[in-house]
């Protein structure tokens, strides 16, 4: 059972930004000769993402990283707020424009991330969300653990949680 005090939390989140690697990847890099570097997404992670902004709820994505292929499958989910090739040290700002520009408030938006280079992020009062198989570090700060590890349904557990918190989850089957 759920702690009723995330519970309320996931009541009011309008919002929801990831990292990639680590959180929508299991973290692994294929480099090819060519120097592209390839990553594998859950099918049911980004079915959770699609679920979500089909029914009105904004997704970021800030990551380091930067893959045409991984921007070509955020797209395909439906995500428009991409912010990808940050430097690791860059995520805070991006976060707060973000948050500026759309006038959220940190208890309605959730950031999942995963190791170090989140954490500044996950600091700020957002709802910090993490995959189990995260740094320590963050582990210790967040404020929900799915029981799933990066790359390996972590995001959709998340996205269910909260549609479910929200009686939004089996929403589109009434």
């Amino acid at each position: 059972m759920m702690d009723l005090n995330i519970t309320d939390r996931f009541k009011r989140i309008t919002t929801f930004i990831f990292d990639i690697d680590g959180v929508m990847t299991d973290g692994s890099v294929i480099a090819l000769e060519s120097g592209e570097q390839p990553r594998v997404f859950n099918v049911r992670d980004g079915y959770g993402i699609n679920r979500a902004i089909k029914l009105g709820y904004r997704v970021a994505i800030i990551s380091a990283q930067n893959q045409t292929g991984v921007r070509k499958r955020l797209e395909y989910l439906g995500v428009s707020d991409i912010y990808i090739g940050a430097s690791p040290d860059g995520k805070l700002p991006i976060y707060k424009k973000y948050m500026a520009e759309h006038g959220l408030t940190e208890d309605e938006v959730v950031f999942m991330g995963d190791d170090l280079p989140d954490y500044e992020v996950m600091r700020t009062g957002v709802l910090a969300a993490c995959p189990a198989d995260s740094a320590p570090e963050i582990l210790d700060l967040a404020d929900y653990i799915s029981p799933c590890n990066g790359g390996r349904g972590a995001v959709r557990d998340l996205v269910e949680q909260i549609l479910k918190a929200q009686n939004k989850w089996m929403s589109w089957f009434n």
